[in-house]
């Protein structure tokens, strides 16, 4: 990419246009299948994570783009967004808009790594909206995953929650709690052994994944595989400088 170009994309008005110029037909016919709209240009994901390295960390940026209402430049908003600087008026407003769940993917994301992950995840898992029960469920697995301030007590709720709720809940929040249950399940030794317990009494979880091959995993063969793979990683030996 040009000097030029480089100045360029650094205004909404420059990245919208190269968002223009990456996008393909190919790619749009993919996404379309994946649920997202008609407002797209069908970036690939290598080429957004190339002006994300070009961007940087732009939240300002990262706002006009989410303003656009444009499907790419709404995921390029997720990933060269400050955490740091989302407020919670920017979730509450961004969540509202989510129409498909490869936005409200790329959304949790970056919703969890904010200083009001823990909050938002609490009213996001309880809500009946399908992507924003979504996000919440995300918000949580990923947490799971990372936050050592989540206790054992209060993730044990969460699988009481998902098992009592996950055969009512709408088709990707479904999906989500799925991955939060795997995630909880990966957590500890503890965990593990209440998560699966609560997947073999939960049975399969049947998701709709529209005209694609995606599919939602078994929650506690998946487990299973992941510690295994853990316990058989080879450990490094830790070497004298």
């Amino acid at each position: 990419m040009s000097h030029w170009r480089i100045l360029v994309t650094h205004t909404l008005i420059g990245v919208l246009h190269e968002l223009g110029r990456l996008g393909t037909a190919q790619n749009r016919k993919v996404y379309a299948r994946h649920g997202v709209g008609p407002n797209m240009f069908g970036v690939s994901y290598a080429n957004l994570e190339r002006l994300k390295k070009i961007l940087g960390i732009n939240h300002d940026l990262a706002r006009g783009l989410w303003t656009s209402a444009n499907h790419d430049a709404r995921i390029l908003a997720t990933k060269i967004a400050d955490p740091a600087r989302v407020s919670s008026r920017d979730l509450d407003r961004w969540v509202r808009d989510l129409d498909n769940y490869v936005i409200s993917d790329a959304f949790s994301e970056l919703a969890a790594q904010t200083p009001w992950a823990r909050k938002r995840m609490e009213t996001w898992g309880a809500a009946r909206g399908e992507w924003i029960g979504r996000v919440g469920w995300l918000v949580l697995a990923r947490l799971a995953r990372s936050d050592g301030s989540l206790t054992d007590r209060e993730l044990t709720e969460k699988l009481a929650i998902i098992e009592r709720e996950i055969h009512t809940r709408k088709n990707r929040t479904r999906d989500a709690m799925n991955s939060a249950l795997i995630a909880i399940g990966l957590r500890n030794p503890a965990l593990k052994a209440q998560a699966l317990a609560a997947a073999k009494r939960i049975g399969k979880v049947e998701v709709d994944h529209g005209q694609t091959s995606c599919k939602t995993p078994d929650a506690a063969e998946y487990i299973q595989r992941a510690a295994a793979r853990t316990r058989s990683a080879p450990r490094r030996s830790a070497s004298k400088s």
